[in-house]
């Protein structure tokens, strides 16, 4: 099961927040039934069954964020995909918690 992380950042706003076009990007990636994901401080992370449904995701919360004001947006991926055992999100935080006996 691909994991992808994505940040997603536009260039032109107004003020240094983005939190409003972080908003639009996770109620596009909330439309996809099925997904799960996890919102951090720094991007998101999400779990899919293929790479190809991530990318499209991907695609999707990227351009909910251009708008009349907003004509350049920069988005960072970056996706694990093995092939020899199921990853879920909560999997990989359990390997390092156990790893640090927390």
């Amino acid at each position: 099961m691909p994991i992808m992380e994505i940040s997603i950042v536009p260039l032109g706003t107004k003020t240094a927040s983005v939190s409003k076009y972080v908003t639009n990007s996770i109620k596009a990636l909330k439309k996809n039934k099925g997904i799960k994901y996890k919102l951090t401080s720094m991007g998101t992370i999400v779990e899919s069954d293929t790479i190809e449904k991530l990318l499209d995701i991907a695609c999707k919360m990227h351009n909910t964020v251009f708008n009349d004001k907003i004509k350049r947006v920069v988005t960072t991926i970056k996706i694990d995909d093995r092939k020899d055992k199921k990853l879920t999100i909560k999997g990989k935080i359990k390997s390092v918690q156990k790893k640090l006996k927390v």
